[in-house]
Order: structure tokens, then C-alpha cells, then sequence
């Protein structure tokens, strides 16, 4: 099993609601499944970005404390179902600012969706995102500098799926120097995320 939140997020997603967030893009499932990967490390590495900073995982912390306890991932269908009413459009304002227009036409661009489709896939996964954080936050007994340090870790897993090119590996150069490698840790252990997903 892979030891990464994010690769285990998404093997949960595409078994059980890979139809469904094709349905609800108005795609096929081949590319619906090429996108979901995709999506997820961008979502990451925007989250993961943000948290290098006290202020930014500060304020990731209060919000998994406050409104994200895993409990989205019980119910995979109805918060895909759900999504349009769901609280994901007020999340990718949180994590991209000002550049949520660029990530979505990034994003679109390569795994060819079209950038309302591209906007509406990473709504939708937002929440399942920060839901999977509040877990492991829970988990794992984590406070606001162990939440970093897994963000941080999570990096090596991102670079894999975040597409190159498009403007979006902006989100996971932390350092802004233009190169990932250097930015780059060892995954986080498979312990706590066996126990999450297992």
C-alpha cells in the first residue's frame, strides 16, 4: 500500500467515485481518472505551500480543528453529490488567492479539461482534501508544526502528480528558486496512513 496521504486519498476516490466526479464533470472516466491525481497534488501543494509559513498553518490548523474531522470521507458519494453547495469554493480561495483563475487553466490545460471543468473538479475535491488532513491531524495527535511537518513531507508525493509546465509548479517550489528537487523530503511514514485508510 502506498504511504502517501495523497496517493491513498486518491486510490480511495477513484474506487469508489470515479463515475460519479465523471458525471459530474461531464467527462469520460479516462480522463477523469488521468484529473483526479492531477487535482489532488495541485490542491496539496497549494496547502502544502501555504504551511511553510507560521501564519499559513496556523490558520490550515484552526480550520481542521474547527470544521474538518475526516467524517466528508464516510460519505464519498454525497459530498461528491454535494459539492456545488459544499464548502469547497470558499477553500480554493483560501489556498490559491489570487491565482485560483491561473490553477484552473492550468489544470485544465494538461489533463484537457476545460477550466469550468477544471474549477468544478478541484471544488469538488477540496473538501476530501482537507478532510483527509483533519484525519491524519487527529490521528496523529498532530499540533500546527507536526501538520507542517507532513505537508512538507507530502511534497515528494505532489511532484509526482502536479503536472509540469502550466504555471502550477509554482505551488510546490517552496523556496521560489525554480527547482523542486531541492524542496523535495522523504515520504511521510506508512504507519499513521495504514491506520487511516486501512
Amino acid at each position: 500500500m502506498s504511504s502517501s496521504l495523497i496517493d491513498l486519498l486518491g486510490e480511495q476516490i477513484l474506487s469508489g467515485g470515479l463515475s460519479q466526479i465523471a458525471g459530474q464533470l461531464g467527462t469520460d472516466e479516462d480522463t477523469a481518472r488521468q484529473a483526479v491525481p492531477a487535482a489532488l497534488g495541485t490542491l496539496m501543494g497549494g496547502l502544502a505551500r501555504n504551511a511553510s509559513r507560521p501564519a499559513g498553518v496556523d490558520a490550515l490548523f484552526g480550520a481542521l480543528e474547527r470544521d474538518h474531522d475526516g467524517s466528508v470521507l464516510d460519505d464519498l458519494h454525497g459530498a461528491i453529490r454535494g459539492a456545488d453547495a459544499g464548502p469547497g469554493a470558499g477553500i480554493l480561495r483560501h489556498v490559491f488567492g489570487g491565482q485560483g483563475r491561473q490553477v484552473e487553466s492550468g489544470l485544465g490545460q494538461a489533463t484537457n479539461l476545460n477550466s469550468g471543468q477544471a474549477a468544478q473538479l478541484l471544488k469538488l475535491l477540496a473538501p476530501l482534501v482537507l478532510g483527509a488532513l483533519g484525519k491524519a491531524q487527529r490521528q496523529g495527535a498532530l499540533d500546527s508544526r507536526g501538520l507542517a511537518g507532513m505537508l512538507d513531507r507530502e511534497r515528494a508525493t505532489v511532484s509526482r502528480h502536479v503536472p509540469r509546465g502550466h504555471g502550477l509548479g509554482s505551488l510546490i517550489d517552496r523556496d521560489g528558486d525554480g527547482q523542486i528537487a531541492d524542496d523535495l523530503v522523504e515520504q511521510v511514514g506508512s504507519g499513521l496512513l495504514k491506520k487511516l485508510f486501512g
